[in-house]
């Protein structure tokens, strides 16, 4: 199945192409047939004819993400309509009826300059698909990787507390969080149930004073070296989005030394939920791992020998390496579609510490294969 992503390059395009992908890896891992053949869209390949036309060609799922939501009032009126008109039309010039969800705003509702540009385009793909298509009407959207200072709070607040700042804060303040991993989920679920109309997902409500002192506790902790109580799928989400804010400039994590003439000890993992603590050997040369995770938390400390751990987003480019050693133990903490592995550099066995936020289940590993150098 041919499935479309425009805007692929913001929060929630990522997040949907990364959970596709992640089915494609499962589906080879296996064996299978992978089950998508995924074609994202950023700016500058929707805007090339021949590009576009060649995407939407067999097209049988468009993720209609593409938006402008920051500009001048003319820029904002004009470009979402333009952006609705231009998809339609090139499905008609490919003679293509792909099922189309399209993400809208609860700002759709008012009579501002956005509210009626995201309407307009609304209005444009239900005149194309005859009312036939997902209208995802969708609350605050949050997740790793989102842009501070662009309309997302919670990004916002995640950056200040990183770089020690105190923002001025708005008591009678509201927003309804709801993660961009969930909503691409939702997406995929009405696309492939051909579920047309407007649907609304709810998210979390939370007061804005509330969003900043949770986040606040997650910093404190984590700089503290505890792992805060996971349990509760919304802070597990909101936690993976602040350490991800970390990474890379913020890596490896320090961990405390204590020596005497007995040797050494540390703490490699404290958390205040329950979690999944093991070690490894890895034999010289053998590299461990090339696979990623979609919402587990875990942490890697070398305590014994010298490696690399490289990491690598998914679906990019961009690995990073870092140099480790149990002689100066350190912890490099995994974030979700990051795919990694750890590489034995030297001539004996490497010893790893692992700790993990829940305890491993076969049936349900959140583990994708996918090599962090080579093919993607």
């Amino acid at each position: 199945m041919k499935i479309v992503i425009t805007g692929a390059r913001g929060l929630l395009g990522w997040h949907s192409a990364a959970r596709l992908h992640a089915d494609n890896c499962g589906a080879r891992y296996r064996g299978d047939a992978e089950p998508w053949t995924l074609v994202p869209l950023d700016r500058a390949a929707f805007n090339d004819d021949a590009l576009l036309a060649d995407a939407l060609a067999g097209a049988d799922i468009i993720l209609h993400w593409a938006g402008v939501n920051r500009g001048s009032d003319g820029e904002v009126a004009e470009g979402n309509p333009a952006i609705a008109r231009r998809l339609v039309d090139f499905c008609a010039r490919a003679g293509v009826s792909p099922f189309i969800v399209y993400a809208n705003s609860t700002h759709a509702a008012l009579d501002t300059v956005y509210g009626r540009s995201k309407k307009a385009a609304a209005d444009i793909i239900a005149a194309f698909t005859g009312g036939a298509f997902c209208d995802l009407v969708l609350p605050h959207i949050f997740g790793e990787l989102a842009r501070p200072y662009y309309n997302n709070v919670t990004a916002t607040f995640i950056d200040q507390i990183w770089k020690g700042e105190k923002p001025s804060i708005n008591a009678d303040g509201r927003v309804e969080l709801l993660h961009s991993g969930d909503a691409a989920r939702i997406a995929m679920d009405a696309a492939l149930a051909r579920r047309a109309g407007t649907l609304r997902p709810e998210g979390r409500a939370i007061s804005v004073a509330d969003l900043w002192d949770r986040l606040s506790a997650f910093h404190d902790d984590y700089m503290a070296g505890i792992f805060p109580d996971l349990a509760d799928p919304f802070d597990l989400a909101l936690f993976n989005s602040y350490r991800t804010a970390a990474y890379p400039h913020r890596y490896p994590r320090a961990l405390t030394v204590n020596a005497d003439n007995r040797g050494i000890l540390f703490e490699s993992a404290k958390a205040r939920g329950s979690g999944h603590a093991f070690l490894s050997t890895t034999r010289p040369g053998i590299v461990r791992g090339d696979h990623f995770h979609s919402n587990l938390v875990e942490r890697f400390v070398v305590v014994s020998g010298k490696a690399v751990i490289r990491v690598r987003k998914v679906l990019s480019d961009d690995v990073h390496e870092f140099f480790v050693s149990g002689d100066e133990p350190v912890a490099i903490d995994q974030i979700p579609f990051h795919t990694h592995h750890i590489q034995n550099l030297g001539d004996s066995d490497l010893i790893t510490f692992f700790w993990s936020h829940r305890i491993f289940d076969r049936a349900n590993p959140d583990t994708y294969q996918d090599p962090v150098l080579g093919a993607q």
